[in-house]
């Protein structure tokens, strides 16, 4: 009799521990970071582009940027950066996406934008990234090119970026290089450093 107390005393102990760990245990959402020389951005990827959203998680656990620049920079516009911006960084298939236009998600400023070349379909290059530094938005440009997520932190340094010296092309005279990652942040260290972030 004693021991079926004991046994059913420890399964109510066990089960009372692991529904206290369940419940205690917040919810965490995955965050890109990219890590300049200038410092590190962190970016809020929405739900509202699947296929954008998945891309950029795909190519930043590859390290398909890790090699790459912000190879085009211009005050009051954006921060560009990932493949070559010619026309071969463009035409690859396997980068390619078809655009998911949102009425909710515009160019505004810190707005994480697909880059694309001149193309009817205005297909995304996957490869490419930009982010809006002009502080008024550029929404001459909503409609016609995918934002799939934006900067919850690191805007200052983005503000750095688009006023170092550049060429007659937009490129930074020194290279600004590219380490791009997925990182794990719970929902109170999110709200800390974005207290915005639901809206």
């Amino acid at each position: 009799m004693t021991s079926k107390i004991n046994y059913r005393y420890i399964l109510f102990v066990h089960l009372l521990l692991f529904l206290t760990i369940s419940c205690s245990q917040e919810k965490t959402h995955g965050i890109g970071q990219i890590i300049t020389p200038n410092g590190e951005i962190l970016v809020w990827l929405y739900d509202e582009t699947p296929k954008h959203k998945a891309s950029f998680i795909e190519l930043a656990n590859k390290g398909y940027w890790d090699s790459l620049t912000f190879n085009r920079v211009i005050p009051d516009f954006v921060a560009q950066g990932g493949c070559p911006d010619t026309p071969e960084g463009f035409n690859d298939p396997e980068y390619l996406l078809e655009p998911e236009f949102n009425d909710k998600l515009l160019h505004t400023y810190g707005a994480l934008g697909a880059g694309r070349d001149g193309n009817a379909k205005k297909l995304s290059a996957r490869c490419q990234f930009y982010i809006v530094q002009n502080k008024k938005g550029l929404h001459r440009l909503d409609g016609d090119y995918t934002i799939f997520g934006k900067v919850i932190q690191g805007m200052d340094i983005i503000d750095t970026i688009v006023n170092v010296d550049r060429d007659s092309l937009d490129a930074p005279l020194t290279p600004i290089s590219l380490d791009v990652n997925m990182i794990s942040m719970t929902e109170t260290e999110l709200k800390k450093i974005y207290p915005n972030l639901s809206k």
